[in-house]
């Protein structure tokens, strides 16, 4: 018989269902209507002549199954099942044939169609039992498929490897991660035998490993992968794995095949090896970290006590480096620290160590040396070969360093103290210029002790509200008034009282704590100067001193409009002092910053001006509105003939540059004299007014310049 029936779903109750007759005879509509009604089933039929129509009914959807007559005025025979088929492959089509065209409907069924009715199979049951077998075969095959798709996708979606056998070990399936491992796609490994798809060894004799999945399926029960098994994938590349294979059943529990789930297990088995490497090395650099070098130096000191021979630690960090990292980036720094590093290991032996602690600061561990001084000359060494230029991404970059020396066993006996004994010793390599080495020497540690508490009181001065800005005066030379001050930090610190600004300004530098209490210092003095503007003061301007960190700094320039925009000071009042150091150190950088400024209103100063080098095609170039002679210049006129020469030299060239020139540190009339003389413009110094508090500030700024110094200068002005 042609009709194919699952008896199981002939009594299962089914919804109203949608049913398309496709077949050119207008009385086919109502008797098959009148076949179906008859049945009791919940069949809804509609009927169209012809295949056009019927494809367009599809189209909208709603049809459960389609009876179709294969000879349609718009088409005929098999080419017209072929159409709908393509236009609704998930619908399924029962063919309704005669006798004579049964063979054209076989044609269709082996096509796709579901089944064909013949004559016979027209009455209301064969034709409702069709319907029914073919709308719930379709659901059932609909459902399988979303159920293979769904294992799929999980199976392509787990990080394991999983391969499947039938029972004489032909390969049935791989995921996507089976491909990837054994080198074999799906489609090329079906069929394949496992053996060749699936190459195992054992790691420790290099022959062929037990099979895994023929052990399964023989024993019917779950078996491991032999351990140090090796997967040999199809181009040789080879991996270690682990896992287990496990049979595959059927619904009554006869063994047709196995599955084997697998994975790689070298990235595993290298974690915990890159871990205790990664542990022990830097990640910039990969040289040994702090950890590493405890141990060796402990270690260099055991062999060198045994032996009677000395170690050498040596400490250095790099000069400038902050700017660098500042100016040019943290990829720019990282390579110069790559870089320092090279040239580091090239210049020690084989059975010494060069570690990075963070930053710039490198340790170098010299183990058994037979004298101090063979320490000395190879601090020397790397101290010429971290200060040769570096060539980094296009660009030249020039570093020194500053490395302080401790030897085993008179500089300490342990690592922690040698290490902390040449960062000692560093620091005052630091101090005495930079670009040298010195050695530890014991009252070095007193020193190094003062200055971290001093470091310790510095991160809490701001909050304990230690710190005043006393204010001297800048006055006219022409006229004796007072047309500005400068504000100048004071720190009382209630332990050890007045600490000069000489002795803490370098060590907030050092450690970046001169952000902080430069912002406070630029604020504070905004703000007096707009509230002694307010009370009436014949106050013009405010002189600020900039450290080259904060000039650097990132956002520096947002940093002074935001203080001036909440102190209330009009731009045109402040003045920012930079030395030729800060702005030769990045020439093009600083153009851009002070252009900034200058665009605000701000007016812009160079202090300390000869004391450094300056390149005159740059000095024209920055929008500089103050020169500002170096005291040192000042105390040595009118009767040094260089210094007046210097002085006099500096003062033509503010004038011709179209810069006010002040004069620092006049403290003698004969001082003020020379000045006035040469038309120096402004200046400061004790001969008109030590630094003073605010309150003593502004009761100068009423009274004006002592009397015996502005007759002075009225002597002089009128001569």
């Amino acid at each position: 018989m042609c009709l194919q029936v699952d008896l199981r779903y002939m009594n299962t109750p089914m919804p109203p269902a949608t049913i398309l007759l496709i077949k050119d005879d207008p009385a086919a509509g109502k008797n098959f209507r009148a076949v179906l009604g008859a049945s009791g089933d919940s069949f809804d039929l509609e009927w169209v002549s012809s295949l056009s129509e019927g494809l367009e009914r599809l189209a909208e959807g709603g049809i459960a199954a389609v009876l179709l007559d294969l000879m349609l005025p718009d088409s005929q025979g098999i080419q017209s099942f072929n159409e709908l088929f393509a236009a609704a492959p998930d619908v399924p089509i029962l063919i309704l044939s005669t006798n004579e065209d049964e063979t054209i409907a076989k044609q269709a069924v082996g096509r796709g169609a579901h089944d064909y009715l013949l004559p016979i199979h027209m009455d209301g049951y064969s034709l409702t039992r069709a319907l029914r077998h073919a709308i719930a075969h379709t659901a059932i095959e609909d459902a399988l498929f979303a159920e293979k798709e769904r294992a799929i996708v999980i199976l392509n979606s787990i990080g394991d490897a999983v391969l499947s056998t039938n029972i004489s070990g032909g390969i049935t399936y791989l995921n996507m991660v089976a491909e990837k491992l054994t080198g074999w796609s799906h489609a090329e490994a079906i069929g394949q035998p496992l053996t060749t798809v699936f190459r195992i060894l054992d790691g420790s004799t290099r022959r062929t490993a037990p099979n895994p999945v023929e052990a399964a399926i023989k024993q019917n029960t779950t078996v491991g992968l032999s351990a140090n098994c090796i997967l040999v994938r199809r181009d040789g590349v080879e991996s270690s794995i682990e896992d287990s294979s496990a049979p595959m059943r059927d619904k009554v529990g006869r063994v047709i095949g196995g599955v084997i789930v697998f994975h790689d297990v070298n990235a595993a088995r290298a974690m915990p090896m890159q871990m205790a490497y990664s542990a022990q090395h830097d990640v910039v650099t990969n040289l040994p970290n702090r950890l590493l070098l405890d141990d060796r130096i402990s270690q260099a000191i055991a062999l060198a006590r045994r032996n009677s021979r000395s170690v050498g630690v040596l400490f250095l960090d790099l000069d400038r480096f902050k700017y660098v990292n500042d100016s040019y980036g943290h990829a720019i720094g990282d390579k110069l620290l790559q870089s320092v590093a090279k040239r580091l290991l090239a210049g020690v032996r084989g059975s010494d160590t060069v570690s990075r602690q963070g930053g710039d600061e490198f340790v170098i561990l010299l183990a058994e040396i037979t004298c101090p001084e063979h320490a000395a000359t190879l601090a020397k060494k790397l101290l010429l070969l971290a200060g040769a230029p570096y060539s980094l991404g296009g660009l030249e970059v020039n570093v020194t360093g500053s490395i302080g020396i401790s030897v085993y066993p008179g500089d300490g006996e342990d690592a922690e103290t040698l290490i902390k004994n040449a960062d000692t010793a560093m620091y005052y390599a630091k101090g005495r210029g930079r670009n040298n080495f010195q050695c530890f020497k014991t009252e070095m540690t007193a020193k190094a002790v003062e200055r971290q508490s001093i470091e310790d009181n510095l991160r809490r001065a701001l909050e304990r509200d230690e710190f005043s800005l006393h204010y001297q005066p800048i006055v006219n030379l022409g006229t004796g008034k007072i047309s500005g001050a400068e504000a100048l930090i004071r720190w009382r610190q209630p332990d050890r009282g007045l600490i000069p600004p000489s002795y803490f300004v370098p060590i907030a530098e050092k450690c970046r704590l001169i952000l902080p209490i430069g912002r406070w210092v630029l604020g504070e003095a905004c703000r007096q100067a707009r509230e002694w503007q307010e009370a009436g003061l014949p106050f013009m301007r405010i002189s600020v001193n900039v450290s080259a960190i904060e000039f650097r700094r990132e956002g520096f320039v947002d940093g002074v409009r935001k203080i001036l925009s909440e102190t209330g000071l009009d731009a045109r009042y402040l003045a920012l002092e930079l030395t030729e150091g800060v702005l030769m150190e990045d020439a093009e950088a600083a153009v851009s910053v002070l252009q900034e400024l200058k665009r605000m209103g701000v007016q812009l100063a160079v202090d300390d001006f000869g004391t450094g080098y300056s390149s005159l095609s740059y000095l024209q170039q920055f929008p500089i509105d103050v020169l500002k002679i170096d005291q040192s210049f000042i105390h040595q006129i009118p009767g040094h003939s260089n210094d007046s020469a210097i002085v006099r030299a500096i003062i033509d060239m503010g004038k011709n540059l179209k810069q006010r020139v002040i004069a620092e540190g006049i403290e003698k009339e004969a001082q003020l004299a020379f000045l006035q003389t040469r038309n120096c413009a402004e200046g400061q110094g004790y001969l008109f007014s030590r630094p003073l508090p605010a309150g003593q500030f502004a009761h100068l700024l009423r009274s004006g310049i002592a009397e015996p110094v502005l007759q002075q200068m009225a002597t002089r002005t009128s001569v």
